[in-house]
């Protein structure tokens, strides 16, 4: 909390700024799902996601710089640093994400990503991750443009963690475009590694009223399309790891 002390009107300021806009996109919500939750589609959810991101961002000062065709459909592979991926990849393009089930009990932000339409995800229960699998399959045949972070957890952007390979199986029939990502952070006042990556043992609301303390958050993604991806997903997950770190390699943006 000591972010809280060093930075207060800002702090205090962005948290209000916050509950505001969750207050501003709940009720576009409501007046664009005609108060049905369960007839908003799941392109119609993108396309909301897509706002309230955009909204969202504004609050951090967030700027946000692209290399590479910004895909709009497929499925887009990408390593995972922080929620703010999530912030980051939805304002440039419709799209749903793939989860951990934990997310759900987040404070807010899990019942945000319930109404984005987000597919949650349980490892630890095979007989669930078929089911994220044909939701994953049902969203690409919808023509969704649908998120992945097969490392399966977040990580200080140092590396690139191996990626788990089961959500990796409707990518292996070839009938949908197929993206890799990557996505990095810059600020000008700390520690990206501690400050803006969520990962060991952090928890949310220390983390994000940090963030909320500092000037600007400046985020850069790059994409690349597998042209030539293979029908076996072990194969497929070392091809997409392998673009991702080339992607990494490459001189900064």
């Amino acid at each position: 909390m000591k972010a809280l002390f060093r930075h207060p009107f800002r702090v205090v300021g962005r948290l209000l700024w916050m509950n505001a806009e969750f207050l501003l996109i709940t009720v576009v919500f409501a007046l664009r799902c005609g108060f049905r939750p369960s007839r908003f589609t799941i392109m119609e959810r993108a396309s909301w996601l897509q706002y309230a991101t955009r909204r969202f961002l504004r609050i951090f000062a967030a700027t946000v710089h692209t290399s590479g065709p910004v895909p709009s459909n497929g499925l887009l592979v990408c390593n995972h640093l922080s929620y703010v991926d999530i912030l980051v990849l939805a304002s440039l393009t419709p799209a749903v994400f793939v989860a951990k089930r934990e997310v759900k009990s987040w404070p807010v932000f899990g019942w945000f990503a319930k109404l984005a339409g987000t597919l949650f995800v349980d490892r630890e229960r095979r007989t669930r991750v078929g089911q994220t699998t044909s939701e994953i399959q049902s969203a690409l045949d919808q023509g969704a443009l649908v998120i992945l972070f097969p490392e399966g957890t977040s990580s200080n952007g140092e590396t690139v963690l191996p990626f788990k390979t089961s959500l990796l199986e409707p990518a292996t029939r070839q009938t949908h475009a197929l993206f890799a990502g990557l996505i990095q952070y810059q600020i000008d006042d700390g520690d990206v590694g501690e400050e803006v990556c969520y990962w060991k043992d952090m928890t949310l609301v220390p983390h994000l009223i940090n963030l909320f303390s500092k000037r600007t958050i400046n985020a850069s993604v790059r994409f690349t399309q597998l042209r030539e991806g293979s029908t076996d997903r072990k194969e497929l997950a070392r091809q997409l790891h392998s673009e991702i770190l080339r992607l990494k390699a490459a001189p900064a943006i």
